[in-house]
């Protein structure tokens, strides 16, 4: 019986000239295309005077933007945050969501054939050929077609780059460059210099921090329902898609609130 094949990195699909394209890529262009489907069909439907689905939207906007301007305590900078966190939080709730749905993991490109074959064509026939063979059909060969975009390190890292950048940007803008850099370089006293550092140092670390907590729950939940559905196939592994939509809700939550108090905290007056 082949063991469930589990893969840190993001697979290879094919490549766009010099750039590889993967699973978690590919994905992701799913979950960009679906927002953008859901965006033209809203504007084309939008109305005046609001009624049916219209009015639910526009209440979660509400509702969203209201939660907002609770953290900021300013109504200009709720409007002002309003489109990035949102979209944050959209696009990484999906991006979880992406790897529940059934197929997304299991349905890809089968490469044991391939494999075995090549085992067998440069393999030396003698009393271990049997245990090559099943070396290779155990190895992971199949390569799924997709995979949730925030199973991916490289996608977190990438997000969580440009949420420290949007901090920087927002930063400079409320204080201008000088009263922002000060935060971070300021000889007034030798405590006031070691502060100064370590807020340097905490900016960077928020890629880290950011990247590998979304990546690490997302991953650690992909691989535990691969290995339930391959211990327990049918009824046992219901509780754990619970679970896992409700982690993967908990964690864009997480990560868009925590880039709001970051935008909010770098638009403060420096003293």
């Amino acid at each position: 019986m082949a063991s469930p094949h589990v893969s840190i990195a993001a697979e290879t699909l094919f490549h766009l000239g010099p750039i590889p394209v993967t699973n978690s890529l590919l994905t992701t262009w799913a979950v960009m295309l679906f927002f953008i489907i859901i965006g033209m069909a809203l504007r084309v439907t939008l109305k005046k005077q609001p009624s049916g689905l219209q009015n639910l939207f526009e209440i979660i906007v509400e509702g969203a933007l209201s939660g907002i301007e609770g953290v900021t305590g300013c109504a200009k900078q709720a409007r002002q945050f309003f489109g990035v966190i949102v979209t944050i939080f959209l696009f990484v709730l999906v991006n979880n969501w992406a790897g529940l749905i059934p197929g997304v993991g299991s349905v890809g490109i089968d490469h044991s054939a391939e494999t075995i074959a090549a085992e067998d064509a440069h393999a030396v026939v003698d009393e271990h050929a049997a245990d090559t063979e099943i070396a290779a059909e155990e190895q992971g060969a199949l390569t799924p077609l997709f995979r949730a975009g925030t199973a991916d390190l490289s996608f977190t890292l990438t997000l969580a780059l440009i949420a420290v950048l949007l901090t920087q940007f927002y930063g400079v803008q409320a204080n201008g460059v000088w009263g922002y850099v000060k935060r971070f370089i300021n000889f007034k006293n030798p405590i006031m210099f070691f502060v100064g550092i370590l807020e340097l140092i905490s900016e960077f670390s928020k890629i880290i921090s950011f990247s590998f907590r979304l990546f690490g729950n997302v991953f650690a939940g992909e691989v535990l329902l691969v290995v339930i559905i391959s211990l327990v196939p049918y009824v046992a592994p219901i509780p754990f898609y619970g679970l896992e939509i409700f982690v993967g809700a908990i964690q864009a939550l997480v990560f868009a609130i925590l880039t709001l108090v970051f935008f909010k905290m770098a638009t403060q007056k420096a003293h």
